[in-house]
């Protein structure tokens, strides 16, 4: 079992490294729910996105689902982003703990644009009418401890945005896998996250009346059409990266952790990340993010994180995440999580 575990993560690892050869130029622009590439948590966020092989809470569900059964308790987390434009950024994941038998989970994020008054060329002052936007989505995930080192897990997806009376659907697989190396706890990880097909928007706003020849007497005018508009494939990330503990006494961790990324509609960018834990209650944590890509406002990234034990109850978490983004606002972000 240990060794079809080493194979299957080979084989990941090569298929990972090819599709990166097969990219020789970045597509920007080309993908549809763009949102999909937002960090989710302030643990992974505030370590510049290096969480493919760190994470080991339910946040794990957005980076890595092969993670997920390596977090040994049930769990529900909460987090919420203050994103680019007064835009909102919400995520709820659930964790349920079913022993020797796996980990199931549970996952949904949506961002709110806001609303607006609705206006046209010739009501520019209102309609009277309100527009608004969102993005959602929300899968369904499951893991596996397939060794005492090696664990695999997937997750189904729906994916949804809309504006105003328009809508795209999509589906997609998440793919994940975990190993703990011999060496000082190592890990290895890598997901393959948004494989499936394309979105199309559709609404009634896209109905019109057409006539086929207007300059004909007697033909109709009224006839209903559908503008067609056009398909746009979901964003596929592939993402491998390393963590380990660097220093351990009895009151101290600092672990660090590296991720490279490669987005299907953009150039690949490596993660950093570090850690530092006292008496595993209070957390400091830093990272930086996109390096190599060229123009981008992403760089530096910092938090921390506060674990309190209630007796014989649960154990609950506090965490904070800042993102640096250049000329752009930066971003702020709240989590809040119970274990039980």
């Amino acid at each position: 079992m240990k060794k079809q575990a080493i194979y299957i993560f080979v084989l990941l690892v090569t298929i990972f490294l090819s599709q990166n050869q097969l990219r020789a130029q970045a597509k920007y622009g080309t993908s549809a729910a763009p949102f999909l590439g937002i960090s989710i948590g302030p643990m992974g966020q505030a370590m510049g996105g290096s969480y493919v092989s760190y994470g080991r809470d339910a946040t794990a569900l957005y980076w890595n689902p092969g993670a997920i059964s390596r977090a040994g308790k049930s769990q529900l987390y909460i987090s919420n982003t203050n994103w680019f434009l007064d835009t909102r950024y919400n995520w709820m994941g659930v964790l349920v703990d079913l022993s020797t038998l796996g980990t199931l989970g549970l996952q949904i994020a949506y961002l709110d644009y806001g609303e607006e008054d609705r206006t046209t060329v010739d009501e520019q002052q209102g309609t009277g009418e309100r527009w608004s936007a969102s993005d959602l989505f929300t899968t369904v995930s499951f893991a596996r401890n397939l060794t005492d080192r090696f664990s695999i897990g997937g997750s189904l997806k729906m994916i949804q945005q809309r504006i105003f009376n328009e809508s795209a659907t999509g589906y997609a697989v998440d793919i994940g896998l975990l190993y703990i190396t011999r060496l000082n706890g190592m890990r290895l990880g890598m997901s393959i996250t948004n494989f499936g097909g394309k979105m199309q928007m559709d609404g009634k706003d896209l109905l019109h009346t057409y006539d086929q020849d207007p300059d004909h007497f007697g033909n109709n005018g009224t006839i209903t059409s559908k503008l067609n508009t056009a398909e746009w494939p979901i964003p596929l990330f592939f993402r491998v990266g390393v963590s380990m503990e660097a220093l351990q006494t009895v009151n101290n961790v600092i672990s660090i952790s590296a991720d490279a990324v490669v987005p299907g509609d953009n150039t690949t960018i490596m993660n950093l990340g570090a850690e530092y834990a006292f008496k595993d209650l209070i957390f400091l944590r830093g990272g930086y993010q996109s390096m190599m890509r060229k123009h981008t406002q992403e760089g530096w990234s910092f938090g921390l994180g506060v674990k309190y034990f209630v007796p014989g109850l649960s154990q609950i978490q506090v965490d904070y995440s800042f993102m640096e983004f250049g000329i752009i606002d930066n971003i702020h972000s709240m989590g809040f999580g119970v274990s039980f």
